[in-house]
């Protein structure tokens, strides 16, 4: 089936890729312990090693991976390594099924860098035979061409990730396979368990619940040795691997057990042992919901057995927060993982769609972040990436069987199936509650990002100057290119805390840059906590000064009713210089605000639709006309404007089928482009959509993919997106195969065109830093060497 989008095939892109070195195990007696702060003891405290990885030569760069689909060219796939796919999880030895299924021959790709002295800074880069100009620019405001040179090849900081979890196997079921893909490609990962996980102290399947006499500092005790043994799995391909388990002082006045992987000294685990609620929704004041609430004044420990930590503790709202300030002081992440801090309820029932503890365990993390942003100077940016939970059980799957496979022998690890006695302990070696169903409620199938899907976080001016927006340190920061050829700037944080993730820009008649987003608030109060959307724009086209945030307000009346469980915006501007903006509400319906002409906002506007998922999107067509799409669990539905400047039409159905979150929208002249993945396959599908008499779809087209998940971002050419084993994939035209880079990133990628053939994408990497690529917009076109943006992320 013929590609859909403008213009002719181009062959192949070359991007650079890293050599990896295996790393070498350590011994436990000489572990290296994390930085000491006043009242630890330095020798207890062993931590993650961070350690940099070797530069790349530049003559020897292995070219990108392409998909093993039919009738792709083994003799161009590179050996697997060159680069590894962190779908093999666990390391598998050269006779493994899935490294043989994933080995490529070896090509080498010659990136040759040419410096011009042009008073721009720009540079030449050859690619092939055909050498053009200024596609990469120098990595900093004051590098000249051999700076960016040689920053072209720098090898990626390989960030650091910290992960803020309510139970054990919260991480293995929602924050998988990201989880996987860090360890696999030798990112330091340390997972913070709040709770004890303790439910009612039964480890027993259903058949034998009954005769099981419970025991919670038990049952908590097979939950920490399954979780050791799904990471050591994941870490070194062997569950026995060892730990070394000491006990640390917390920020909040208690105890917490450290566990660190003898063989990989990198991964880590911090047990913080507080008390879990038991129920998903029902009250129960001795909780972290209660202790947000003032319910009750401390919320107690509960120590597993086999513990290091003997003493009991309680720790206050407050102390909570400290102790988790603490544990980011100490590992300085430059990527933490979240679960939602708001996920909504149940329209029918009122109940929450997550677990309590997820939810209230996410804002405790919130207010931590907040406070380390605000009080530790001397640290690295840090981006936030928010995970769904329960919810991901009724969505269509979004892993592709391969993918869900590999997630699901994670969690039969941690759920003990074959109950051998790895572990040598009385209460067992993993969870058999999870025994009986390890998938859960179809949690092994998908992953989802609950904020940060965003794709138009990266834009371009007037000027062909280039524009991204991403939030780091709960401010927006923004990056600049001045010109086509230009120097980059930045990042520089917008005054302003408290964003979540996620920016959408939309550019108004005058030319001016406005970025919208939601902003969380907290109080004295449970009540005080707040989201609502707010809006920045540019004091003058190409300005490098912003404007003050100016709140949209919410279309939720408080946090009780929905737990502001309101959706990243989405902004486009009408053929009649009309902005709005559209949110997803609690209620899983479309809301909306229209900006008048003399700069005023309307009401939030009811605009229907029933069972919303996700985040809306919107664009415009060739006709000025505003479309607006939103998904739902079975289908696509949208609404269109009959005439720019006129109120959208009634929501109506597309006829498309299931799709998997998120969505994706292009404006252009025949239409808006629909970009999509496949359920249960990770391919990336789109279709036309009109406004001609109507909303109208058509043209549903499968373009493959490298089997991801995740947002799509597409411009020109251009398609990327994340693919399986959490790099980057991209695909330069039709016909062309989907490649993939070593570049491992956070929330979604952006895209946009410049002038009339150019075209640059962009991620954030997990070191929280920017990674800008271009490309002519033409048959034949190439993606330049990427540029990290900036010097490395190691303090503020």
């Amino acid at each position: 089936m013929p590609d859909p989008r403008p213009g002719a095939p181009s062959p192949a892109a070359a991007l650079p890729a890293p050599r990896t070195e295996a790393q070498s195990s350590a011994d436990a007696a000489a572990l290296p312990g994390p930085e000491a702060r006043p009242g630890a003891d330095a020798d207890a405290l062993p931590g993650p090693r961070v350690e940099a990885r070797p530069s790349l030569d530049a003559a020897a760069l292995p070219g990108p991976r392409t998909d093993a689909r039919p009738g792709a060219d083994s003799q161009s796939r590179p050996d697997a390594a060159a680069l590894p796919d962190p779908r093999a999880g666990s390391r598998p030895g050269p006779h493994s099924p899935r490294r043989d299924r994933h080995r490529h021959r070896h090509r080498l790709v010659k990136v040759v860098a040419l410096c011009a002295a042009t008073a721009a800074g720009g540079m030449l880069v050859l690619r092939g035979n055909e050498a053009f100009a200024g596609l990469v620019s120098p990595a900093s405001p004051d590098a000249g061409p051999l700076a960016a040179a040689a920053a072209a090849h720098e090898n990626p900081d390989p960030g650091r990730v910290l992960q803020i979890v309510a139970h054990p196997d919260d991480d293995l079921y929602f924050m998988n396979p990201d989880l996987r893909y860090s360890i696999t490609a030798g990112h330091p990962v340390t997972s913070v368990y709040l709770t004890s996980g303790e439910a009612d102290g039964i480890n027993a399947g259903a058949a034998k619940t009954a005769s099981t006499a419970p025991d919670k500092p038990a049952y908590a005790e097979a939950r920490q040795n399954g979780i050791r043994a799904a990471y050591a799995k994941m870490a070194t391909g062997d569950r026995r691997s060892a730990w070394k388990r000491t006990v640390i002082p917390t920020d909040g006045g208690g105890r917490a057990e450290l566990d660190v992987l003898v063989a990989r000294p990198e991964v880590n685990l911090v047990w913080l042992q507080m008390r879990e609620a038991g129920n998903v929704y029902a009250d129960r004041p001795d909780s972290l919901h209660g202790l947000w609430d003032g319910r009750v004044e401390r919320l107690e420990s509960v120590l597993a057995s086999g513990t290091p930590v003997r003493q009991p503790y309680t720790y206050t709202r407050e102390q909570v927060v400290r102790t988790l300030l603490g544990v980011l002081e100490r590992y300085r992440p430059t990527t933490v993982r979240l679960q939602d801090p708001t996920p909504g309820r149940h329209a029918d029932t009122r109940r929450y769609t997550d677990h309590q503890d997820h939810m209230y365990g996410a804002r405790f993390a919130q207010a931590a972040l907040a406070a380390y942003a605000k009080e530790v100077k001397d640290r690295p940016h840090f981006a936030v990436q928010n995970y769904l939970g329960y919810l991901n059980g009724s969505l269509p799957s979004s892993l592709d069987p391969v993918e869900a496979g590999e997630k699901l022998d994670i969690l039969d690890t941690y759920a003990w199936l074959d109950q051998s006695d790895h572990c040598g302990s009385e209460a067992g070696c993993g969870d058999l509650k999870v025994a009986d169903h390890p998938a859960g409620n179809n949690w092994t199938r998908s992953i989802n990002y609950a904020r940060g899907t965003s794709t138009s976080w990266l834009t371009s001016d007037r000027d062909h100057g280039l524009w991204a927006f991403k939030v780091l340190d709960g401010q927006v920061a923004v990056w600049h290119r001045a010109g086509l050829i230009g120097a980059w700037s930045g990042p520089r944080l917008l005054p302003g805390t408290g964003m979540d993730p996620g920016i959408s820009t939309a550019t108004l008649p005058d030319g001016r840059i406005a970025a919208f987003g939601t902003r969380t608030a907290f109080g004295a109060r449970p009540a005080d906590y707040t989201r609502e959307v707010v809006m920045a724009v540019q004091r003058a086209p190409g300005s490098e000064e912003f404007g003050p945030w100016e709140s949209l307000g919410t279309p939720e009346t408080s946090d009780e009713e929905w737990t502001s469980d309101i959706s990243a915006p989405a902004v486009s501007v009408d053929g009649a210089g009309q902005p709005a903006v559209y949110v997803r509400d609690g209620a899983h319906t479309l809301r909306g605000r229209v900006r008048a002409a003399d700069g005023g906002w309307g009401p939030w506007l009811r605009l229907g639709g029933d069972g919303l998922t996700g985040n809306p999107v919107t664009a415009v067509d060739g006709a000025g006309r505003r479309v607006v799409l939103a998904g739902t669990a079975r289908t696509v539905v949208g609404w269109v404007q009959p005439r720019p400047g006129a109120p959208l039409g009634p929501v109506t159905a597309t006829g498309l089928p299931d799709t998997a979150l998120p969505l994706t929208a292009q404006g252009g002249p025949t239409g808006v482009r629909l970009w999509f993945r496949k359920p249960g396959s990770g391919n990336v599908r789109t279709a036309l959509v009109t406004a001609d008499g109507g909303l109208r779809v058509s043209g549903l087209t499968d373009l493959g993919g490298l089997s991801g998940f995740g947002a799509v971002t597409a411009s020109g050419h251009l398609l990327a997106g994340r693919a399986a084993g959490g790099q980057l994939g991209s695909e330069m035209g039709p016909g062309r195969p989907w490649e993939r880079s070593p570049l491992m990133f956070v929330g979604s990628p952006s895209s946009t065109t410049t002038g009339r053939n150019m075209v640059s994408l962009a991620v954030v990497g997990l070191d929280a830093r920017l990674y800008v690529t271009s490309s002519q917009d033409a048959p034949d076109a190439y993606l330049a060497p990427w540029q990290p943006v900036g010097p490395r992320n190691t303090g503020p």
